[in-house]
């Protein structure tokens, strides 16, 4: 029973990649890194799998705990949030390029505060062990930030080549 979620997810994560297989021609690779990580992200998250950050473990049952007051940002546990979930502001950021920071980061608060009341709600249903944890909320949100705000600086870096370049091309002709 503890193992559900990732059965859900691999099922759905397969039924994904046969439907980008069979209908997708353009930028194929990018859709499926793109699912692979989003699956990986999942397993992370919402089964009994933990990484520890040099290994990978199975953890017991149990319905997890709760920390909605204690703040504790300088940990390599917070660190490994902001990297976990950076590739999802980048896609963000690149699949969406008119949002504002702004945005960007209230859809970080959006996405980190959810995952979080998800792990809570499996933890009670599945047993599946997972914390939820203010830490995460704040990490989830920062890297997701951080990821939008390195798209928008190469957006930002992209156009003003652009515009350096074309006053070079009128300045010759």
């Amino acid at each position: 029973m503890r193992w559900e979620p990732l059965l859900i997810i691999l099922l759905m994560a397969s039924l994904s990649g046969l439907l980008i297989l069979t209908t997708t021609h353009k930028h194929r690779w990018f859709a499926l890194l793109t699912l692979a990580y989003l699956t990986g992200l999942a397993a992370i998250l919402f089964t009994p799998i933990s990484f520890s950050g040099t290994g990978i473990y199975i953890m017991p049952a149990g319905f997890g705990r709760v920390n909605l007051t204690h703040l504790s940002v300088f940990n390599l546990g917070f660190a490994e949030n902001i990297l976990l979930t950076l590739p999802l502001g980048l896609l963000l950021k690149w699949l969406a390029p008119k949002i504002s920071l702004w945005g960007v980061g209230a859809f970080g608060l959006f996405v980190g505060s959810s995952v979080e009341t998800l792990q809570y709600i499996l933890s009670q249903h599945w047993l599946i062990n997972r914390s939820s944890d203010i830490n995460d909320v704040l990490a989830n949100a920062l890297g997701i930030l951080i990821g939008g705000l390195v798209v928008a600086v190469y957006y930002r870096i992209r156009v003003s080549h652009r515009q350096r370049q074309q006053r070079q091309a009128r300045a010759v002709a």
